[in-house]
């Protein structure tokens, strides 16, 4: 049966925090590294890696490890990219895809089909201790996730931003929040209930950050007595709405402001919903307001990152810090998640990687990495042999100064869209070979000039390969 977003939220999840507990019986004391594996949920490359925002936290991470400058998920947005994360294989073309009840019905949105081989499985049956702690509603609380949230010795779940709690808001925080675009476009029953279930513009401590945060440091030191762990940490911040402190937005906008803020984007056309003298001014603030919410997420990632340097497990310890997708803030006049605008923007995101002995140490690499190589990444770190459907490349021999598998480009898809990107074209397409778009890199590295009807044969050769490699044609579900 098809649920829609609204069906959803209407719904609600459960607001308080859950725990499951794995399987009682002990398996054979491992003898390998600590992991951390933190994931970011709609979190922009160039904000966490570039000048976009303030990210001292994932600055010094950076500092201990390898950054990837080019890393595009192969299958988008949150549920296929996360089980890319978790099976090490590619989610994208969604082929055979059937609408599941808790998830939303959109191609790629479907639990893990084989829970045996996931990494994080691999690595219990090995030894070691597991945990998730997280706030994203699908992994979280639908149904079809219910095995993997078995399948950890500790999970530790919370409603988040579209969780159970509801009740009244206060009329003064409405106004704030609520721009008259954002009224107009039928965004305001959204960000009454992310209010409803956490205002946090005066005390951050109640944000949705903080808390998954919080949690992650209890699950750190319940895994310290435990060793090795591997603990996942998946936070939903700062996927929108948007409604940090002022002190954060401060930081990126006019201190004085005091005019009411779009929290919450229409997704689609800049023009749709936002007139010509509404554009400037709203998109300027969309953008402090973001960039807040980043920083104000980096900020509470700090504590985990600090618990872990508390408890002298750094040394011991792999890191990896990776996002699903970003999100246009208006640029090329799109706004929001798009599947039919694939640029930079939405699809590349910040990857590092810290080896626990600290190899590579500050250092970058332009290698085309995904999101389905850090299983296999992780386990080769951790000494683990993988299952041989894991089909990532192995991103730990650039840490030892070698050279994973060559890969000339980087392709994979969101909904019934495709994109393919290498060292000179950007290349993307509805599945049916509708609407295709290319772009020059070597002459247009902001991606402006569509010159897909001036070279089909590009267009046919890059959709060529991406039907090659995805093992026929691409399926559309409309």
């Amino acid at each position: 049966m098809s649920r829609t977003r609204r069906q959803f939220l209407a719904g609600g999840a459960a607001a308080g925090a859950a725990l499951y507990l794995g399987c009682a019986d002990r398996r054979p004391a491992a003898d390998g590294p600590n992991i951390v594996l933190i994931v970011v949920d709609s979190l922009r490359a160039d904000h966490a890696l570039g000048p976009r925002a303030s990210t001292p936290n994932i600055d010094a991470l950076a500092a201990q490890g390898m950054t990837f400058n080019r890393v595009f998920p192969e299958g988008m947005p949150t549920v296929p990219v996360r089980n890319a994360i978790l099976s090490g294989r590619r989610t994208f073309p969604f082929r055979d895809w059937s609408d599941y009840p808790g998830l939303l019905a959109k191609p790629g949105w479907e639990p893990l089909d084989d829970l045996d081989s996931a990494f994080t499985t691999v690595l219990w049956r090995a030894g070691w201790w597991t945990g998730y702690v997280t706030d994203n509603p699908f992994l979280g609380f639908s149904s079809p996730y219910e095995p993997l949230r078995r399948s950890f010795d500790l999970f530790i779940r919370h409603g988040g931003q579209i969780g159970g709690r509801d009740g009244p808001v206060p009329a003064a925080a409405l106004e704030r929040w609520l721009h008259p675009a954002v009224t107009r476009a039928g965004m305001t029953e959204r960000v009454r209930r992310y209010i409803a279930n956490a205002n946090y513009a005066r005390d951050e401590r109640r944000s949705f950050a903080a808390t998954v945060f919080n949690s992650a440091v209890e699950a750190l030191e319940a895994g310290a007595r435990r060793r090795p762990f591997a603990l996942i940490v998946d936070a939903y911040e700062p996927h929108e709405p948007w409604t940090p402190p002022r002190a954060y937005t401060s930081a990126y906008g006019d201190p004085d402001y005091r005019g009411p803020e779009p929290a919450m984007p229409r997704y689609g056309r800049v023009e749709n919903w936002l007139s010509p003298e509404e554009a400037g001014p709203v998109l300027e603030r969309l953008r402090v307001v973001y960039a807040a919410e980043v920083t104000m997420t980096d900020r509470w990632l700090g504590e985990l990152l600090n618990r872990l340097h508390e408890l002298s497990l750094e040394r011991e310890t792999i890191v990896v810090l990776v996002s699903d997708h970003g999100v246009q803030l208006g640029e090329r006049g799109w706004v929001g998640k798009i599947s039919t605008a694939l640029h930079p923007e939405l699809i590349r995101v910040p990857l590092i990687v810290v080896d626990a002995e600290r190899r590579a140490a500050g250092s970058q690499s332009a290698y085309l990495a995904s999101t389905h190589d850090l299983a296999r990444t992780i386990l080769s770190l951790a000494g683990v042999q993988e299952p041989p459907e894991m089909a990532g490349s192995n991103l730990a021999a650039l840490l030892s100064g070698r050279e994973p598998p060559a890969r000339a480009y980087a392709y994979g898809g969101y909904s019934d869209s495709h994109f393919l990107r290498s060292e000179r074209w950007a290349y993307m397409a509805d599945n049916r070979l509708r609407a295709p778009q290319l772009f020059d890199l070597s002459s247009d590295p902001g991606e402006i000039s569509n010159l897909a009807a001036e070279r089909p044969d590009v267009v046919a050769e890059l959709h060529e390969t991406v039907r090659e490699r995805a093992g026929g044609d691409l399926p559309h579900y409309g």
